[in-house]
């Protein structure tokens, strides 16, 4: 099977679940079943959103480095657990000649395939996701409609930053679902979960409903793309 190469720590955690994600659903009896997976936890990359609003540094220079340490590692394809960088991947893939796959251009398939053109979206996600307008363009591109928070942005950024990448997991989901209404009143029929620390959210309290998860659909097609079985 193909080597996966997770560029990671945007956030740690998110890091984390991804790689649990890949190991729970991966059909396997033993461990040599399982796919070969390599890990940079990046730390040192610059905050995604603050370069994107023009407020911190470019987060290039990092992304880069770590997908070449990957590559050199052994790593057959690339996958990164961060929406908000995906408005870099282009600039990443110039310096690498192993496959990318796109986590935003996945779940906007997976959302087509699931709901069809006549869902609403209703997108959770950072100020610098949301201002990219990364995740409406591919949306667009299938003719789904989408909407974003008003009054509720600030909560669901307070709800990443302050709750999932603090550790306050004790405050609970409050917050982020505060948004939902929001953006159920405005139309969404189905929620994405635009940010991977929304995702681990998710795993971490289990809250179900019509919910779409990026990091589940990155999961899922990269182990077919590794040739290993879906559990």
């Amino acid at each position: 099977m193909k080597t996966i190469g997770i560029i990671g720590g945007m956030g740690p955690l998110a890091t984390v679940h991804l790689f649990e994600r890949i190991v729970l659903r991966t059909k396997a009896e033993k461990d040599q079943e399982h796919i070969r997976v390599l890990i940079d936890s990046n730390t040192n990359i610059p905050d995604r959103t603050k370069a994107i609003l023009g407020n911190g540094k470019s987060p290039v220079k990092e992304l880069v480095n770590s997908a070449k340490i990957l590559e050199n590692g052994g790593a057959d394809f690339l996958i990164m657990p961060c929406n908000t960088a995906h408005y870099f991947i282009e600039e990443i893939k110039k310096n690498i000649s192993i496959p990318f796959i796109n986590m935003i251009e996945e779940s906007v398939k997976f959302t087509y395939d699931k709901y069809g053109k006549e869902a609403v979206v209703g997108i959770m996600a950072t100020d610098g996701t949301i201002k990219t307008k990364i995740y409406e363009n591919y949306y667009a591109e299938l003719g789904i409609k989408t909407v974003v928070p008003i009054k509720t942005q600030e909560k669901i950024m307070k709800f990443i930053y302050d709750v999932i990448k603090k550790g306050n997991y004790d405050a609970g989901t409050d917050l982020l679902f505060e948004c939902v209404d929001e953006l159920r009143e405005l139309g969404a029929t189905a929620f994405l979960l635009g940010c991977t620390e929304l995702s681990s959210a998710q795993y971490l309290y289990k809250f179900k409903g019509s919910f779409i998860n990026p990091m589940e659909v990155l999961t899922e097609r990269a182990i077919i793309f590794a040739g290993g079985q879906l559990n």
